[in-house]
């Protein structure tokens, strides 16, 4: 069975590509998804891109989740700085997780420096892009090789 990394967008990420540019660039949500899908194609995995502005469901993905998937990609969006319970869902997933920022959040309002999902996540990713999500996924990549060998 082929390793599937689920990859979840929070809210407003619909809105890529009009949203801000200059902050979050030109790229679709749809580029974002076709990006993740060659990605872990290139490496044999499988990806489940899903996108919500509604936080209950975002946490009942998550919790689906658990004994499904090899590794959460994650970009909680505003939810990264507000939101518990989506931290506490990745917790009981028992699935890695990969917090990712299309901008460099460290950059921005302070607010944003801070995360409920950081302190949870096998590694923080932003500033990057789309390539954010790219190295992410790569990174599952790798580490499912490691644990094979």
């Amino acid at each position: 069975m082929t390793p599937l990394i689920l990859v979840l967008n929070g809210p407003n990420l619909n809105m890529l590509g009009t949203r801000e540019p200059a902050q979050y660039g030109y790229e679709t949500l749809a580029d974002l998804g076709q990006h993740c899908a060659d990605t872990a194609n290139a490496h044999g995995l499988e990806v489940e891109f899903r996108q919500t502005n509604h936080e209950g469901e975002l946490i009942d993905w998550i919790h689906a989740a658990r004994n499904r998937c090899a590794g959460i990609v994650i970009n909680p969006g505003a939810w990264t700085h507000t939101s518990v319970a989506i931290r506490d869902a990745l917790v009981a997933s028992e699935v890695p997780v990969i917090e990712v920022h299309l901008s460099n959040v460290h950059k921005r309002e302070p607010f944003r420096h801070v995360s409920f999902v950081s302190s949870i996540a096998v590694g923080v990713i932003c500033g990057l892009g789309s390539h954010g999500y790219r190295m992410a996924i790569s990174y599952f990549a790798e580490l499912l090789k490691e644990r094979a060998a």
